[in-house]
């Protein structure tokens, strides 16, 4: 700790021993706080007269009339009612009976969290607040900072967490709005009165972490806005004690922010609900004061918690989703209030958007790489939390990039962006327009995600970047790993997250290596942790290639996670046709090598030696590796392989496929993915390497027989300071660090692709000589079999690639090119 941190820990312990003391002496709710915690504007003077004079309901009623009648700062407003729900019974006739459906079972004390469903959270009408259902536990009730929320005695946190955040307000309010029925109104009273009891200042869990609080604080205001018309008719002066508890959770949020204890999306979301909340309840004498705050940590948060390239440091798709939310919310809040900080919001907004654009697959799924707690900023309609289809629409509104989200607004996102001050920008995104392309293949090199796209529904994400943010606390041990989604379905998928300190085994075995679709070796894992969310050893990966083109991908990494044996992986995806794993195991001495791929369970998996195929319907792939062992794991409790976490909570069977190889290092492992139902794997055999000169540290070459053609893979690394020599495999011959090549059945070749190379050709009748006139990073050329490439008289020609970059092209005019 540096001394500012020191500094900021004394005046943090300071302000809890004088929380200690408010407990003791003061451990209740008091309404006759209200009136000075409210502003001193002519506007509340009729409430602040009745409060000084005890009058809670009619202090009730003007307040709920004054937050129906002033203008609106928030997202929604009472005036909004009509319209909004006019328009989403126009546009999404069966809104309202989805939303009474999910109403209904609150009513009638269900609970839909996390990954479990139906959960009853005591006997009583209303919640037991402080309860985990699923483990029958339940923490002490005492001074929040003696509730150890960790401790697996306690609970699941995360369970009694969720139900405290009040989301579900945001579902009874949606029902309330879209059928008119007061019971959704009233089941949202009784709960906030059940929880006000419950839940005293400073007492117990729910006031032991502060982004509870400040999420909790968002959803009370949606429920004010929600709910405050007809306060006239209320038997409880509900909107008293909403503001004033209100007031006292943020003051508790801006005395503990997360500044050092989490100063990531924990610190985020503090500061979120102190600029939207004070942004929007001026109501309230200490807003200026915390929008001030919140603002400033918002901003400054920007460049600390967002890499250039748009990805959130903590490494976590599910937590990516989460900050961008939070700059969507806190954009439209500045747009609608007209805060010049609007600039900054946006640019956060905008690269978080792009980022999430890039590796969300074709249907708006992200892959669960690292942690995936389940829950959701703004959970209006009860979307799966990898469905992010309604953060890009709202992203490509409120930033104006209708690349980020072209097709229809989902409902969640209209609820954001019917504000008069945004409809304007609404309307402008939802003129007749051409649907964009989806993005191309690229990568967020300081993130360290390498993303493989054809456009048709194919989506490759490779890991390749740093372990983790700071201690790393919702990062796993996925060094290299990758998953795919083929044709818009999820193939190879991160087994997701499960737990977090309710079971600890559980938690290291969802976050292990062999739980990933990468590398283990000798049945070590890459990273070591310590404790739930820190870790003892972790893996430092680098990647040394990254190519990309319209035909081809090509990713070349490493990590030192086995050190002193490094695993290196190339991959190489042909868009639509093939994808090729190389795991390079460098070193020495006898090791076992174990490569897994998870299998979402939607496919059917069956295997036979080395070779699998997985169908989904009409899609098929097949696996193919031409050493070592493939068996098929599913619900296998000894080794913790074939399951997986759809969603935090829920823990599921699945199928794992393992490839085994055992020997004396270095050695290959290869995975030989085959998507062409129409020119099917045969077989796969490694061939032997000629090297022209020179020493090289690892070269190996594959064919690959298919139905219609052979296929030669072939991949040599020079030594360190060595220059690349000419290799040769079978009558191929180049001096690329990759080639791929296709010949048909009476060996002519139809398709050359290369890395870092000049030159490929082959011997033979017909054989042919490509030679570039300088080295390219990355080339490929497919030949119709009726329409050979020729090189002109004078020897030179010019190719044009996909990025319509003229390649000169030198060759012998005697010779098919």
């Amino acid at each position: 700790m540096d001394l500012a941190e020191i500094a900021w820990r004394s005046r943090s312990a300071a302000r809890v021993g004088v929380d200690r003391v408010r407990f003791t002496i003061a451990p209740g709710w008091n309404r006759r706080q209200l009136a000075r915690l409210l502003a001193p504007t002519p506007a509340l003077h009729q409430v602040r007269a009745a409060l000084d004079e005890g009058q809670w309901q009619s202090a009730h009623a003007a307040l709920a009339r004054h937050f129906v009648d002033v203008e609106p700062r928030f997202v929604i407003s009472a005036a909004m009612n009509e319209s909004l729900a006019a328009r989403l019974h126009r546009e999404s006739p069966g809104s309202a009976s989805e939303a009474a459906a999910r109403a209904d079972r609150i009513v009638a004390g269900e609970y839909d969290l996390l990954g479990y469903h139906a959960l009853r959270f005591g006997s009583g009408r209303t919640p037991d607040w402080a309860y985990d259902p699923v483990h029958d536990r339940r923490p002490p009730c005492c001074f929040y900072t003696g509730v150890r929320y960790l401790d697996a005695a306690c609970g699941d946190h995360k369970i009694i967490w969720e139900l405290n955040r009040h989301q579900h307000w945001l579902t009874l309010g949606r029902a309330y709005w879209l059928t008119g029925q007061p019971k959704y109104r009233q089941r949202f009273v009784e709960e906030l009165e059940s929880w006000l009891a419950a839940n005293p200042p400073l007492t117990g869990i729910n006031w032991a972490s502060m982004l509870e609080l400040a999420l909790r604080s968002l959803s009370w205001l949606w429920a004010l806005h929600f709910f405050a018309a007809g306060g006239a008719a209320d038997r409880s002066p509900w909107v008293l004690d909403l503001l004033l508890a209100l007031d006292q959770q943020l003051r508790h949020v801006e005395r503990h922010l997360s500044v050092y204890f989490s100063p990531n999306t924990h610190l985020l979301g503090e500061a979120l609900a102190l600029y939207v909340v004070g942004r929007t309840v001026p109501e309230l004498a200490a807003s200026g004061r915390r929008e001030s705050i919140g603002r400033a940590l918002l901003v400054r948060e920007i460049d600390r918690q967002i890499a250039s390239d748009g990805g959130h440091c903590e490494r976590s798709t599910h937590y990516h989703r989460y900050t961008l939310d939070f700059y969507l919310l806190a954009l439209a809040v500045a747009r609608i209030t007209s805060d010049p900080v609007a600039a900054d919001f946006e640019r956060a907004a905008t690269r978080l958007a792009r980022a999430a654009r890039l590796m969300a697959d074709d249907e708006g799924r992200l892959p669960h790489i690292g942690d995936d707690d389940g829950g959701t900023l703004m959970p209006l309609t009860g979307r799966a939390p990898d469905d992010i289809r309604g953060s890009l629409a709202v992203a490509s509104v409120l930033t104006r990039d209708g690349e980020l989200y072209p097709g229809a607004t989902p409902e969640e996102a209209v609820w954001i962006l019917e504000h008069p001050a945004l409809a304007p920008l609404h309307q402008q995104a939802a003129a007749p327009s051409r649907r964009p392309a989806f993005p191309r293949s690229a990568a967020l090199r300081d993130t360290g995600y390498y993303v493989s796209r054809n456009g048709a529904g194919d989506h490759l994400v490779i890991d390749g970047g740093r372990h983790g943010y700071q201690n790393g606390g919702h990062a796993h041990a996925d060094a290299l790993s990758v998953t795919f989604t083929r044709e818009g379905v999820p193939l190879l998928i991160d087994p997701g997250t499960a737990s977090y300190t309710a079971d600890p085994l559980l938690r290291d075995r969802f976050r292990s290596t062999a739980l990933h679709n990468t590398l283990t070796l000798d049945d070590r894992p890459q990273s070591e942790p310590l404790g739930p969310f820190h870790w003892a050893r972790t893996a430092h990966g680098r990647v040394h290639r990254w190519r990309t083109n319209a035909s081809f991908d090509f990713f070349d990494g490493s990590h030192d996670g086995y050190w002193p044996i490094e695993h290196r992986r190339r991959v190489l995806a042909l868009h639509g046709d093939l994808v090729v794993v190389a795991d390079f195991v460098n070193g020495s001495g006898h090791h076992v090598a174990a490569v897994h791929w998870h299998i979402d369970p939607r496919w059917t998996v069956g295997a036979e030696s080395r070779n699998a195929t997985i169908i989904a319907g009409a899609a098929r792939v097949g696996l193919s590796a031409p050493h070592g062992v493939m068996d098929l794991v599913s619900g296998d409790d000894a080794s913790g392989l074939g399951w997986y976490s759809p969603v935090y909570g829920q823990v599921a069977a699945s199928t794992t496929i393992r490839v085994t190889h055992e020997g004396v290092a270095p050695f290959w492992v290869f995975s030989v993915f085959d998507l062409d139902s129409a020119n099917r794997v045969t077989s796969v055999e490694q061939l032997p390497v000629h090297v022209e000169a020179g020493v090289l540290d690892h070269v190996v070459a594959l064919e690959i027989s298919r139905t219609a053609s052979f296929d030669y893979l072939l991949l040599a690394e020079p030594s360190p300071g060595q220059p690349q020599h000419r290799v040769r495999v079978a009558e191929l011959e180049t001096d690329a660090r990759m080639l791929f090549a296709r010949m048909t059945r009476d060996r002519s070749t139809t398709r050359v692709a290369l890395v870092d190379g000049s030159m490929a050709g082959t011997v033979g009748p017909n054989g042919f000589e490509l030679v570039l006139q300088n080295e390219a990073s990355d080339f490929c050329i497919d030949v119709a079999a009726d329409s050979p490439l020729t090189i002109p008289r004078d020897g030179v020609g010019v190719f044009m690639d996909d990025q319509e970059r003229p390649v000169p092209i030198h060759g012998r005019p005697d010779r098919p090119h």
